[in-house]
């Protein structure tokens, strides 16, 4: 089923039956927890969290909801997420297990600690834009 394109994670979550909104939500309110200060928003057309960078992103599908911490988020969390179908920087959880919401926060957690290390860098600093000169008239 072709869905229309959100712009915001709330009309993104509306889209979908109730059963899932409640587990999208939930997973919603596990992020926001665990990453208070990070910006909600659509990226790549799915609800992404981020904080000096993306810190997750997370979509529904017709048998599983994916969640993507990234490459690093999964290899931290191999043996937590051994039971889950896994590629390198995403994870499925199934809709017809519970949501590991424990999980997902700690996951959350750690992505942000990295992205701020990282952006704390002198190298991952945003540069300065450079003033133009003008001439002096007089």
């Amino acid at each position: 089923m072709k869905r229309a394109k959100a712009t915001s994670i709330d009309e993104y979550i509306a889209q979908f039956p109730a059963e899932v909104q409640a587990r999208l939500e939930a997973i919603r309110t596990t992020i926001r927890r665990a990453a208070p200060q990070a910006r909600e928003r659509i990226s790549y057309g799915i609800p992404t969290f981020s904080q000096c960078g993306n810190i997750v992103h997370f979509a529904a599908y017709e048998h599983h909801i994916g969640f993507y911490p990234g490459a690093s988020g999964v290899k931290r969390f191999a043996k937590d997420l051994a039971s889950y179908a896994s590629a390198k920087g995403s994870v499925q959880l199934p809709l017809d297990r519970p949501v590991p919401l424990t999980l997902i926060g700690r996951i959350a957690r750690l992505r942000v600690a990295e992205n701020v290390a990282k952006y704390a860098t002198p190298d991952a600093q945003p540069k300065k834009a450079k003033k133009k000169k003008t001439a002096r008239k007089g």
